[in-house]
């Protein structure tokens, strides 16, 4: 039988980058086309952030660079992979779908990639 492990809180300290996540709203003409893709505000929360790994490639002849990077926020109900974080002006896309962390509804992590 294995013993109790006590699971310790979130440090907040470590939450300190505020991030603001956003969902698309697209908007469409009578032909059923794509005029126009809006992205409102969803959710501001606190972020953990961590750098997972960069890479550069080489892309229609120029050099593209792209940096993946996890978010650790407190748990959160209804964000999918279609959705955007925003920090600063800097915009993260959503490449995964959320983790809910050991299914505790305490933490969720979203790993996100950024064009640079």
């Amino acid at each position: 039988m294995r013993p109790f492990q006590y699971k310790k809180p979130l440090n907040t300290g470590d939450c300190r980058n505020r991030i603001i996540i956003e969902e698309p709203v697209v908007i469409k003409d009578e032909l059923n086309q794509v005029i126009e893709t809006s992205w409102p505000e969803f959710k501001k929360a606190w972020a953990m952030i961590k750098t997972v790994k960069g890479s550069e490639y080489i892309e229609a002849s120029a050099s593209q660079a792209t940096r993946v990077y996890r978010f650790v926020i407190p748990y959160t109900s209804g964000i999918t992979e279609e959705m955007r974080i925003n920090m600063k002006g800097r915009i993260f896309d959503i490449i995964e779908p959320p983790m809910n962390d050991d299914e505790m509804n305490r933490t969720l992590t979203i790993i996100a990639k950024e064009y640079v």
